[in-house]
């Protein structure tokens, strides 16, 4: 389900070991090469960082060369959620694997997805609390919305105004429920925006990235959290 050889990589300078993974996940139609305007500019914000742009081995259904993470024919709100957990545990073992080569722990890792790539990575740390310290979510939604909200994962939501392939309403859907489950979330929504990874949404996420202080970091300063310290005590956010 995911084409390892076609993989992007943005690494720090040579010899350096990473301070941070960054998983990037692109939408239906895309490919690994997609999300490259992104990845550069996260690199260039955190130059110490590792970033891996995934692609998807599927073939697009669609108009275009592109690859898709699960098919879109005939899709449902019943049967997405389905498709997508289809997919889970390629992209699970694909992060654990990048941690592991890496060396850099969960709590240092983050999922940046845009569209279908977003819906994984919601999904994901749905499934997997912690598996990543943050999810940053492009013009996303849940497959299905989590009945708990993550203990060990920041979302962000980013998402144009005017998109009318995954509409807004989505993300304000997702950050109401994340906000009823006492979750740690954010979001993000642009003005005259579609279905789109425009620069105003990019700057939305440096700013998240580099100013957001997670709940959990407060909570376990406060001792609130049991096995909070242990588990910050792999490379932090």
């Amino acid at each position: 389900m995911i084409d390892a050889a076609a993989t992007r990589r943005w690494a720090p300078p040579a010899g350096a070991r990473p301070e941070q993974l960054m998983i990037l996940l692109h939408g239906a139609g895309g490919d690994a090469g997609t999300l490259a305007p992104l990845a550069e500019a996260l690199h260039q914000a955190f130059p110490q960082a590792l970033l891996l742009a995934l692609q998807a081995a599927a073939p697009f259904e669609g108009a275009g060369p592109g690859r898709q993470w699960f098919s879109l024919q005939d899709l449902t709100e019943a049967n997405r959620p389905e498709r997508v957990a289809a997919v889970l545990p390629a992209l699970r073992k694909a992060v654990q694997e990048a941690q592991q080569a890496s060396g850099v722990g969960p709590a240092a890792t983050a999922l940046v997805g845009f569209s279908q790539g977003a819906i994984l990575a919601l999904e994901l740390s749905a499934l997997e609390d912690g598996l990543a310290g943050r999810v940053l979510a492009f013009a996303g939604r849940y497959a299905r919305l989590p009945e708990r909200a993550p203990q060990y994962t920041t979302i962000h939501l980013f998402h144009g105004a005017d998109d009318a392939v995954i509409p807004a309403a989505q993300a304000r859907a997702a950050m109401q429920r994340l906000g009823e489950l006492q979750g740690d979330a954010t979001i993000d929504i642009a003005s005259r925006v579609g279905h789109a990874l425009p620069p105003v949404l990019v700057e939305c996420a440096l700013q998240r990235l580099r100013s957001h202080i997670p709940h959990r970091t407060w909570a376990a300063a406060l001792g609130v959290v049991p096995g909070l310290a242990e588990r910050q005590g792999r490379p932090g956010d």
